[in-house]
């Protein structure tokens, strides 16, 4: 076991709190005006799936788990969960729908993703930062609306609802950040 302070914690680590694992799903640091700087996390305990959240002061040392991370290229979903291979010796791992979490809409077949494994069970998943998809509907471009106008929303082609620049339309592939679903740049394949 790693001891780090709170504040270094992000979505995917593993922690080590009274002898059970969790993951974390979301890590986020407070900075008040006054009184002292808080690091509250949500957390999915391993064991049992249970979510649970917890508030440390950010120079508060937690214990990391030590855990297995490998890069995977993900393959197919199937009733037992999400099936991924490991590019180095063709071993397949099966990742339980839970774990996956919110991760499950960023998947494209073939994507190469870090899992987490600790003692051979997948424990957390961790997709690109950055991935392209297809805009399926937007609102149509109105004549003299410049680029430096608002966002509108859009449908990608893996159900995401993102906002989009003006010029935007449907058919156009986009690079959006899987942290917050935002839009980064057209796509340039």
């Amino acid at each position: 076991m790693v001891k780090v302070i709170a504040s270094s914690l992000r979505k995917g680590n593993v922690v080590d709190i009274d002898g059970r694992l969790y993951a974390v799903l979301s890590a986020t640091n407070f900075h008040p005006g006054k009184g002292t700087p808080t690091t509250s996390v949500d957390m999915r305990r391993i064991s049992d799936g249970v979510k649970v959240s917890e508030r440390w002061k950010t120079t508060d040392q937690v214990e990391k788990a030590t855990v297995d991370e490998r890069e995977y290229d993900f393959l197919y979903e199937d009733g037992e969960g999400f099936h991924f291979m490991n590019p180095e010796n063709y071993e397949q791992v099966a990742v339980h729908p839970d774990v996956m979490g919110d991760n499950k809409v960023y998947l494209q077949e073939g994507m190469r993703c870090y899992l987490r494994t600790h003692e051979g069970v997948a424990i957390a998943v961790e997709v690109p930062q950055k991935i392209t998809v297809e805009i399926t509907e937007t609102e149509p471009v109105v004549k003299g609306q410049t680029a430096s106008s608002s966002y509108k929303p859009a449908m990608t082609s893996n159900g995401l609802r993102i906002m989009v620049p003006p010029h935007v339309g449907a058919g156009t592939r986009v690079v959006i950040n899987t942290d917050d679903n935002s839009y980064q740049e057209r796509a340039r394949d």
